[in-house]
């Protein structure tokens, strides 16, 4: 009697030339590529870091100049980015690059760092604003309630999280649309901004450059606020399995993006000074709400919304690319297997999405909005650079490998030396806020050392875990992925 032959789920796909197996579907076309960034990108942060810019830097001329160095050093780590998602095809971003290139001790630490501080931080500050341009218009010119401020930011994060554990072409979609909604609350502040100074309206720009409040130790911070809007550019890279045609989409997608926003962050703060004084921007908590308020009377109250609206788009694109990080860490061994599995019907890493969900809800009660910016930089800016340094030695050890777009040296080099500058700057500029995101950073070494290299794990502690993690499966509906996508 014959032996019967078992046919995996791989090769019945392969055979029948099906697309049922269980993994994550190549759904991002040029479109949805360009709307993911632009969506994460264009957030709470310029609506709001226009006053941690100004702040640090001391004068408007040189805040203005901030804003647009920004841009071109953050459309600089976009191209080194592009470069190392078309030469690396898995998903994971920064996680992916420092495994390929620098080894997996650096590339577990911005995993662990990516878990307990900097997307919690990152996420909490977009929901606080959120929040905030959803409440304060109802309460002012009073101040409006921190608790109600909170409690509708939670209510926004869980409206994200359940987008992305429902779908992927709902949480693509609903990018998309709101995109396009922030867009046009951009250009309703950059019109009628451009329109005054056209007029004559310059008084706020003279003596642009003074320099009296200037203190060179907070330069670094002014940076830290403005790279920290144009943050985001690199979140495609998280997603790079789920990319159509990622080879031409990834580095279009990117040039296209940020040339758009970095024009128009740089004319929506022209704008912004146009109609306030320094000193009048430093006061106000909610800049663009101020800003309605004076140059755009007659549809003033729906400023607030549409802003709110564009800080949901930048919360949704981070729980939708921040959570493949995870899924692709413990894919690789570097975190507990549940979280590469994705849910049979929904096609959602569905336990790396809601693995974030609880501490983010935690640093929304207690967190303080520009401190968390601080605390989440230094690890963030730490590991980009050593992102880049690692396509620098990629580059020595292995010239012949392929890479279809392809960066000028220079630009890698300078990008590369900027940020470990800026990083260094900042332990002297504000050494107890950046020394604790570097405690916390190295607090992952150990870990690494006692639950990954070595695997210090007593037995009883392994069975309880792996006895929960099988009951979680079982509940969520969720397995391995079955299909290589990579």
């Amino acid at each position: 009697m014959g032996e019967t032959k078992r046919v995996t789920t791989v090769e019945r796909v392969k055979e029948e030339g099906k697309d049922d197996g269980v993994h994550l579907r190549r759904r991002i076309s040029l479109l949805p590529a360009v709307s993911f960034i632009i969506g994460t990108v264009v957030g709470s942060g310029i609506f709001i870091a226009p006053k941690g810019v100004l702040m640090n830097s001391g004068s408007v001329g040189l805040s203005l100049l901030v804003w647009a160095l920004c841009g071109v050093l953050s459309t600089f780590g976009a191209l080194c980015y592009a470069e190392l998602g078309t030469s690396f095809k898995k998903s994971g971003g920064h996680y992916t690059y420092l495994l390929e290139t620098l080894g997996p001790l650096p590339a577990f630490l911005r995993l662990w760092t990516e878990f307990i501080f900097i997307r919690p931080a990152v996420a909490s500050y977009v929901s606080l604003a959120f929040g905030r341009y959803v409440v304060e218009p109802l309460y002012m010119p009073c101040p409006a309630p921190p608790a109600l401020v909170k409690l509708v930011s939670i209510l926004g994060v869980t409206f994200v999280v359940a987008v992305n554990c429902w779908s992927v072409l709902l949480a693509s979609r609903t990018q998309v649309a709101l995109t396009f909604i922030k867009l046009f609350a951009l250009t309703l502040i950059i019109v009628p901004g451009i329109m005054a100074l056209a007029k004559g309206q310059t008084e706020n720009f003279r003596n642009a450059f003074d320099t009296e409040s200037f203190t060179l130790t907070k330069l670094p911070l002014a940076f830290y606020s403005g790279l920290y809007a144009y943050g985001g550019w690199f979140y495609l890279n998280f997603v790079t399995e789920e990319v159509v045609n990622p080879n031409r989409n990834i580095p279009l997608a990117i040039i296209l993006s940020m040339i758009i926003i970095t024009v128009c962050y740089v004319l929506v703060n022209v704008a912004y000074y146009t109609m306030m004084t320094g000193d009048e921007l430093l006061m106000s908590d909610a800049v663009a709400v101020t800003f309605a308020s004076r140059a755009l009377q007659s549809v003033a109250s729906g400023v607030p919304i549409l802003v709110s609206l564009s800080c949901l788009g930048a919360l949704n694109g981070g729980f939708f690319g921040a959570p493949r990080m995870l899924f692709v860490g413990a894919r690789e061994g570097h975190w507990p297997a549940l979280f590469s599995m994705i849910h049979i019907r929904r096609k959602t890493p569905l336990p790396a999405v809601l693995l974030l969900y609880p501490l983010v809800i935690v640093m929304v009660a207690r967190g303080e909005i520009f401190q968390l910016v601080n605390f989440a930089s230094f690890s963030r800016w730490f590991f980009i650079a050593l992102a880049t340094l690692g396509l620098l030695v990629h580059r020595y050890r292995y010239p012949e490998h392929l890479r279809p777009f392809k960066v000028p040296l220079a630009v890698v080099v300078i990008f590369t030396v900027v940020c470990f500058c800026i990083v260094g700057m900042s332990l002297y500029s504000d050494p107890w806020i950046t020394g604790g995101s570097c405690a916390l950073t190295l607090s992952g070494i150990p870990v690494y050392y006692l639950t990954v290299k070595f695997s210090y794990v007593p037995a009883p502690w392994r069975t309880a875990f792996n006895y929960c993690s099988l009951q979680l499966q079982i509940l969520l509906e969720v397995a391995q992925q079955e299909v290589q996508t990579y």
